[in-house]
C-alpha cells in the first residue's frame, strides 16, 4: 500500500482552501488504497457500525500490523485511507499510544462529516485498536 504518511496528510489537508476540495483529495486518497477481492468481502471481515459496508482484513508480519480495508462509498474509502496512514505498518503499542483523537482534531474531521460517517470512523477506529490488542497478547 502506497499512502502518505499521517503528517503528510496533515500537510496536503491544510494546503487547501476548502472543504470542497478537502473532499476531493480523502477521496483521491481513497482510490489509493488497494480493492479487496470479491472473495475477500466476507461477513466476518465486515466492520459493525459502519452506514456503508467497510470490510478490514489484518495481518501481523515481522511484529507489525498490517491491513487492507475497502468501503461501497467513495468517502468512506478516503477515511480509511486516512486512518490506515496513521496505523497500518505500525506495532501493536505504537497503534494503541497513537492520539487518533488529536490526529481527527488536527485534521477538522468530525465536524465536516456526517454523525453516522463518524460513528463509522470511530467503529473503524474501535475494531483496529481491538486487533492491537489481541496481537499484544
Amino acid at each position: 500500500m502506497n499512502l502518505p504518511g499521517y503528517e503528510d496528510i496533515i500537510e496536503d489537508l491544510a494546503f487547501f482552501d476548502d472543504w470542497e476540495q478537502r473532499y476531493q483529495y480523502i477521496i483521491d486518497l481513497g482510490k489509493s488504497i488497494p480493492k479487496l477481492a470479491a472473495e475477500q468481502k466476507t461477513d466476518e471481515l465486515l466492520v459493525p457500525g459502519c452506514q456503508s459496508k467497510v470490510w478490514l482484513l489484518s495481518h501481523t508480519k515481522d511484529g507489525v500490523l498490517q491491513f487492507q480495508a475497502d468501503s461501497d462509498a467513495v468517502i468512506v474509502s478516503g477515511l480509511l485511507a486516512i486512518v490506515l496512514a496513521a496505523y497500518h505498518n505500525q506495532t501493536p503499542a505504537k497503534i494503541l499510544a497513537f492520539d487518533i483523537d488529536g490526529y481527527f482534531q488536527t485534521l477538522d474531521l468530525e465536524r465536516h462529516i456526517s454523525p453516522t460517517r463518524g460513528n463509522g470512523l470511530r467503529a473503524i477506529v474501535a475494531k483496529i485498536q481491538g486487533l492491537a490488542k489481541q496481537a499484544q497478547s
